[in-house]
């Protein structure tokens, strides 16, 4: 996608702009032809030399040349420009280019440039909070720009939050699926749940499931690398999921996790149940940790929230559903009983009798039943390549 793609980076004055040096080789890594322009403040956190190398390109910084007195020409860098990422961007500059400033050779190309142009926002997370810096972004979007979200994490400060320049790779990712206006699922909404949850018996103990949640994640990248806009609830699990286009929301219980989805449910055009959402929880709670006795113990369970037969019971005409379904025994009849009770479009059956599906496995061989009972059969296969399953099977079933 973005081989022979002329691209022009912006780098101004943020401690991310170490990340800078990883970004420009990704591009070239891609086959793009690289230029770099720093603003003079930038210089304090990257060296040119470095971007220089890394670009095989000189590294522009000022309008004109002190030794030389050679001009650097900002409408020919525009015009020459497939793409112009800037990265990090600062408050500072994110509100001179919203108001149209244009007091050095970044701010000048920006304002010149014809191409599609690609901001990534680095600061504070007060800053990046701020009432001031969101109607900025929202402007800059309005202008035509397209944001790629800063990452939650922690921060120069100390602090954790929103703020940090998301990853190179993050950055790549997002351009490649901007760039590609054919994904299937551009501007599409899909809510995915993932992993396991755990109910709390004392401070130590918890009823949990041996789901980690690698299907789940598998699934949501799959479905932002064809364009969509994800949601991803994520269990408890030691497992990560950075991507552009998704937010994660972690939690804990399934209450919180039936939270989450309601929250996001009404406004999603797909949702995808994949998590093992706990069946039951205890009625209650000890504050304190139960110690061990001669005695047996028991524990009174009650039923938690059921989420996939609430949102199947909300869910419009124009929404597409799809549940998981993990069994031993009966299993088609089974996944055919489910997907009818809970208004489900698709059920994606997996049985713990095939070896290497299911839990802790990072394969699995799944069955996909549609609302008409048509039965799809898959072979054994690695996690990432069943989500490509299951999304193009989606896919082709909601259109």
């Amino acid at each position: 996608m973005l081989k022979g793609k002329k691209v022009l980076l912006g780098v101004t004055a943020s401690i991310a702009a170490y990340k800078t040096a990883e970004l420009v080789r990704l591009f070239k890594k891609e086959g793009a032809l690289v230029r770099v322009i720093q603003t003079e403040a930038s210089l304090d956190f990257i060296a040119p030399l470095t971007l220089a190398t890394l670009s095989e390109n000189p590294v522009l910084t000022k309008m004109v040349d002190p030794d030389s007195g050679e001009w650097s020409n900002h409408v020919e860098l525009g015009l020459w420009a497939d793409i112009m990422v800037i990265a990090p961007l600062t408050a500072n500059t994110m509100a001179k280019m919203k108001s149209g400033e244009c007091d050095n050779l970044l701010l000048a190309t920006y304002l010149s440039a014809k191409c599609p142009v690609f901001f990534a926002p680095a600061m504070d997370l007060d800053m990046y909070k701020h009432p001031s810096t969101k109607a900025n972004i929202s402007t800059l979007q309005e202008y035509g720009n397209t944001l790629i979200p800063s990452g939650f994490g922690e921060l120069a400060s100390g602090l954790v939050g929103e703020g940090r320049m998301a990853e190179p790779s993050e950055i790549i990712e997002s351009i490649i699926a901007k760039l590609n206006n054919d994904l299937p699922l551009t501007n599409k909404k899909v809510l995915i749940t993932a992993g396991p949850t755990h109910e709390s018996i004392d401070p130590v103990r918890f009823i949990a499931n041996r789901s980690t949640g690698k299907m789940g994640i598998a699934l949501a990248i799959e479905a932002a690398n064809k364009g969509a806009l994800v949601s991803l609830v994520l269990g408890p699990t030691h497992l990560e999921c950075n991507h552009s286009n998704i937010n994660v929301y972690k939690v804990i219980t399934a209450s919180q996790m039936y939270e989450q989805v309601n929250a996001y449910f009404s406004t999603s055009d797909i949702g995808i149940f994949t998590a093992a959402v706990a069946d039951y929880k205890p009625v209650f709670v000890a504050k304190n940790k139960i110690k061990k006795s001669d005695n047996n113990l028991n524990i009174s369970l009650e039923k938690t929230v059921d989420i996939l037969a609430q949102m199947g019971n909300k869910k419009s005409d124009k929404q597409f559903i799809v549940g998981f379904e993990l069994e031993t025994d009966n299993e088609v009849e089974n996944a055919k009983d489910k997907l009818k009770r809970k208004n489900l479009d698709m059920i994606v059956l997996n049985s713990l009798n095939n070896k290497g599906a299911g839990f802790q496995h990072n394969t699995n061989k799944i069955t996909i039943i549609d609302k008409a009972n048509n039965i799809s059969n898959f072979e054994l296969k690695d996690k990432i390549e069943v989500a490509k399953d299951v999304i193009d099977k989606i896919i082709e079933l909601s259109e």
